[in-house]
């Protein structure tokens, strides 16, 4: 039992955040499989990056406000920075194709969304795990695997640029 409890919505937030993540992967991957990159899809995917960001500035609001907080008010602000990046990167990446009227699209960027979401299906987890350090080991083994997922996207980001440069004759 603590003196001075330690503020637990922070937990609601994060997963709040990992929902809107996963709900902005979904529409990419959509964007991606359809070729439809419409203003219509593009902005709706702006709205839940917006979301995102709102549930961002909420965290850091609420880390300025509160006297104990869950993990190390650093490790709040990188936490909650670097999984609205994965919206922002999405959102842009979105707006792009629909700025640059992408008719066909790299081969390789369904792969990319796919593998996006894979890496944010666990994301997911890990926030959801870290209610409980009892989940220490899940989460640890879960980061590996979003590691792991991060090297296959690598490696389909460079095949995508071989590609690119070899094949493509209009720059444009």
């Amino acid at each position: 039992m603590r003196f001075i409890p330690r503020e637990e919505k922070f937990f609601d937030l994060f997963e709040e955040l990992a929902v809107r993540i996963e709900a902005g992967g979904k529409l990419f991957l959509e964007l991606a499989e359809s070729g439809d990159y419409s203003e219509q899809k593009v902005a709706r995917l702006k709205e839940i990056e917006h979301e995102a960001d709102i549930i961002t500035h909420r965290t850091y609001e609420k880390m300025h406000t509160t006297f104990l907080t869950p993990l190390d008010r650093e490790d709040i602000y990188c936490l909650v920075n670097k999984m609205d990046s994965i919206l922002d990167m999405a959102e842009a990446s979105a707006a792009r194709l629909f700025l640059y009227r992408v008719k066909v699209p790299a081969k390789g960027l369904i792969e990319q969304a796919k593998i996006l979401n894979e890496a944010i299906g666990k994301v997911k987890t890990i926030i959801h795990a870290l209610r409980d350090m009892k989940n220490a080991p899940l989460i640890l083994q879960t980061g590996v695997e979003i590691n792991t997922l991060e090297n296959a996207g690598d490696v389909v980001l460079r095949s995508i640029m071989a590609h690119l440069f070899e094949n493509e004759t209009d720059v444009r």
